[in-house]
């Protein structure tokens, strides 16, 4: 039955990228997209900017995937950062490189990179087709197209590059776990990650809404182990609701149900100073500023929105002047600065995420091809798989390598 040789469910980063690199092979390829444009969700990724990649080796990248890192080793080296990097300055979009090695285009638009994708596909003869893919066409044991809203499309391999569950009205709304189940694939359990968290703190947090955290430590704790299951240097901020920016938004990707288990977040507001180090530094401050009020002297060292949040755990009044303070109340000061606590409660809703955690599981997909175990000519890509890893460009490579792996696949499939 004619057809093209790929059709791809999704218009996302993942899927046209897949577009392209099948297209440049000589492949007749289509775009499904439900939405009245392609690359909603990509439009909006680093607050409007697009955090494309992280300008470091695959070794590092693999650190920053806490979800199934292994099964993207194959798809990496095919597809490295430096890779995604020359394509897109090969599109002419010029890229930066910014703190923490995040990769973004000069122009600080995410719809540059858009743009380049799109345009490219089109440059390639991709079609885009807007519809809304519901079931997978199989003939004999190999996908053959997709059933869609509009009616069936054909096809001689198929790409799943639906997204998540994360932004829905981007068109990232779940229903590619559908697709993926009525074939027989495992959906493991789908949560919020990259995502804001909700303290039992919130009026504290409230009242430091706004204030932004640089240079800091995050220190995530599961109730009842010493050891934290996070921990990083970084950026963080104060909400109404809790605590969002991206140390929070990369610890959220390791808490699971909150509710069941519990969860500690610790943050060191001085992370550079020892304890030692520290003390001599209050003390030199509250000598220097003996006949102060606590709470003026204090400025020296914390953010103005901060102190009275220090005071009130320490349990020592703002007014008092700073050569008053006692050994004990210096010894709980200390200790609340370096270790300022907030109980997780739960996270924000899924619709606020960055990405999705969960996903096809990995055990059922080819992690060198990104094929289906279970129905040949069948591909998952993206955000739809079971991997996910913390902001700084690592999410958008997994969905560039993925892409990137499986267009190969079918391309070498067809020379066969």
């Amino acid at each position: 039955m004619p057809g093209y040789d790929v059709l791809i469910a999704g218009g996302g980063a993942s899927g046209l990228m897949c577009a392209v690199h099948a297209a440049r092979r000589g492949l007749s390829c289509a775009v499904i997209e439900k939405k009245d444009r392609c690359g909603i969700k990509l439009s909006i990724t680093g607050k409007g900017r697009c955090n494309v990649t992280n300008d470091s080796d695959n070794e590092n990248i693999m650190r920053n995937i806490p979800r199934n890192p292994k099964f993207m080793y194959s798809a990496l080296e095919g597809f490295s950062s430096a890779d995604t990097k020359a394509f897109f300055e090969g599109l002419r979009v010029p890229l930066k490189t910014e703190r923490g090695n995040r990769v973004f285009p000069v122009s600080d638009k995410a719809h540059d990179i858009v743009d380049a994708l799109t345009g490219e596909c089109r440059r390639l003869g991709v079609k885009f087709i807007r519809d809304e893919a519901r079931s997978v066409i199989i003939e004999n044991g190999r996908a053959a197209g997709l059933v869609c809203k509009g009616g069936n499309i054909f096809a001689s391999n198929v790409v799943i590059a639906c997204g998540g569950r994360s932004y829905p009205g981007t068109g990232s709304d779940g229903s590619g776990y559908e697709i993926a189940r009525s074939i027989g694939h495992t959906v493991t359990k789908i949560t919020p990650s990259l995502c804001p968290i909700v303290c039992k703190e919130q009026p504290e947090c409230a009242e430091a809404m706004g204030l932004s955290l640089r240079n800091c430590t995050l220190y995530l704790y599961k109730d009842g182990k010493k050891k934290p299951v996070y921990s990083e240097l970084g950026e963080m901020l104060f909400t109404h609701f809790g605590l969002s920016g991206p140390l929070v938004l990369s610890a959220s990707a390791h808490i699971d149900n909150p509710l069941k288990y519990g969860y500690t977040i610790k943050i060191d507001l001085k992370p550079g100073l020892d304890e030692t180090a520290l003390d001599r530094r209050i003390v030199r401050d509250f000598t220097e500023y003996a006949n102060k009020e606590l709470s003026n002297v204090l400025r020296k060292l914390l953010p103005a929105k901060l102190i009275p949040m220090v005071l009130s755990r320490a349990e020592l009044d703002g007014t008092r002047q700073a050569n008053a303070v006692t050994r004990e109340e210096r010894r709980r000061l200390l200790e609340t600065v370096k270790r300022l606590s907030f109980t997780v409660l739960r996270m924000r809703p899924i619709d606020e995420a960055i990405i999705t955690r969960g996903g096809v599981s990995v055990k059922e997909i080819s992690p060198s091809t990104m094929e289906s175990k279970l129905c040949g000519g069948l591909y998952f890509i993206g955000e739809i798989l079971d991997v996910d890893a913390y902001t700084g460009g690592y999410n958008l490579q997994i969905a560039f390598s993925t892409a990137h792996a499986a267009a190969i696949s079918i391309n070498s499939a067809k020379g066969e």
